[in-house]
């Protein structure tokens, strides 16, 4: 692990993982043609990860890094990896300098003793495929031959593959083609869905079945708070973080290292040292207010009522939930209703199941925490008789449920 020797900012602190870079490297080395497929939540440093230390750990190994975040394409994701693939390849054959551009300019006429000789165009290959399964496979064999390395291809969000129009052919085309070339390129994907990726790879009859090795992205631990509390007492030579408080803060933000690095500037800002009242200014600071409400304000009534209900620790879909939302004036709820508020709000990434089954909970642990300090429906003592507020949270901020837009 190399740190950042210059740090000046909050924002100047990362943690390099070259161990596990190299460990993942090797162990797609040790099985040709098996992907890793890394699950972890939503913004626990994945992607950072995949550029700031597998890339680099690639090219240092001789390899060649392509990155594809599927999660921009969901409709085509396809397009998206041949896209990146395409875009290697041009690195590689399309010069980018005068020099080069001279270079590999053909000449069509040679003057020799004053006479000169027409030269036909020096051969090329044909074009690629307009297919983009063909297109694939086209690209990968091509890219590996121009470079002459083997290729580390790295297709971040990959449980978009099922949400795809044809979804069974594209990942069966994908998995035959890395199959087809496991020589030339070795595969590692990322999800942040374990239900996706699960019925993705480990399901039988699945077109990824038992094709990629399942593993949990491991979070970051307390060396890098350590790096937060040593960067505050730069800023405040008199003042200290405790690093216990820090790590239980960390634990309930969901592993998030930007969102706990925005917390700790906040409360730098503020020269404050107490955990719980720095969360408490940050859930009241208008910016993300403005956030948190501008979100919650887009939804559906039916999707806000769940959304709220589950920030209170209420399981959605449980028999006694659904009741009291069908009797709530404004919803007009019904079982399926609620079942199809849940699966829109798990679509648009807001809600989200635990990583070893249970509950839903909001993605986004913060915003849970502000739902559940401004809106108390009075109905929510009907699913739970005891209410207890959150632990570490600011006091109540309203109480009404909207119902309607």
């Amino acid at each position: 692990m190399n740190n950042n020797a210059r740090m000046t900012t909050f924002d100047s602190i990362t943690i390099r993982r070259a161990a596990l870079a190299d460990a993942y490297l090797a162990a797609l080395k040790a099985q040709p043609g098996r992907p890793i497929a890394l699950f972890a939540p939503r913004r626990v440093g994945k992607t950072h990860f995949l550029d700031g230390d597998l890339a680099p750990a690639a090219v240092k190994a001789g390899m060649l890094p392509v990155y594809a975040d599927l999660w921009l394409s969901r409709k085509d994701p396809l397009a998206a990896i041949n896209h990146a693939l395409e875009e290697a390849l041009d690195d590689v054959t399309v010069p980018t300098s005068a020099a080069g551009k001279a270079a590999k300019t053909p000449v069509r006429k040679v003057a020799i003793l004053g006479n000169s000789m027409d030269f036909g165009d020096a051969p090329v290959r044909r074009p690629l495929p307009d297919d983009p399964r063909l297109r694939l496979d086209s690209l990968i064999t091509r890219l590996a031959s121009a470079t002459g390395k083997q290729i580390v291809l790295m297709l971040d969000e990959v449980q978009s593959l099922a949400q795809a129009p044809q979804a069974d052919d594209v990942i069966g085309t994908i998995r035959a083609v890395l199959q087809k070339h496991k020589k030339l390129v070795f595969s590692l994907f990322t999800g942040s869905s374990q239900e996706e990726l699960g019925a993705m790879m480990a399901v039988a009859g699945a077109p990824m079945y038992q094709f990629a090795q399942l593993q949990t992205f491991p979070n970051l631990g307390t060396e890098y708070l350590e790096l937060l509390a040593a960067h505050y007492r730069k800023v405040h030579p008199n003042k200290s973080l405790e690093l216990a408080a820090l790590e239980r803060m960390f634990a309930h933000v969901g592993w998030k290292p930007a969102l706990m690095k925005d917390l700790v500037k906040a409360m730098s800002a503020d020269g404050i040292t107490d955990v719980n009242q720095g969360l408490t200014l940050y859930l009241a600071d208008e910016r993300n207010v403005a956030a948190w409400q501008g979100m919650f304000d887009r939804l559906l009534p039916l999707e806000q009522a769940v959304a709220v209900l589950v920030a209170h620790g209420i399981a959605p879909m449980a028999k006694a939930t659904t009741d009291a939302l069908a009797q709530e004036p404004g919803l007009a709820s019904t079982q399926p209703k609620v079942r199809s508020a849940v699966d829109r709000l798990r679509k648009a990434q807001i809600l989200a199941k635990p990583e070893h089954g249970g509950s839903f909970h909001l993605e986004d642990q913060l915003f849970a925490d502000y739902l559940a300090q401004k809106y108390t429906p009075h109905y929510l003592a009907k699913v739970r008789p005891s209410i207890t507020a959150p632990k570490n949270a600011p006091k109540q901020l309203g109480n009404k449920l909207p119902t309607a837009k």
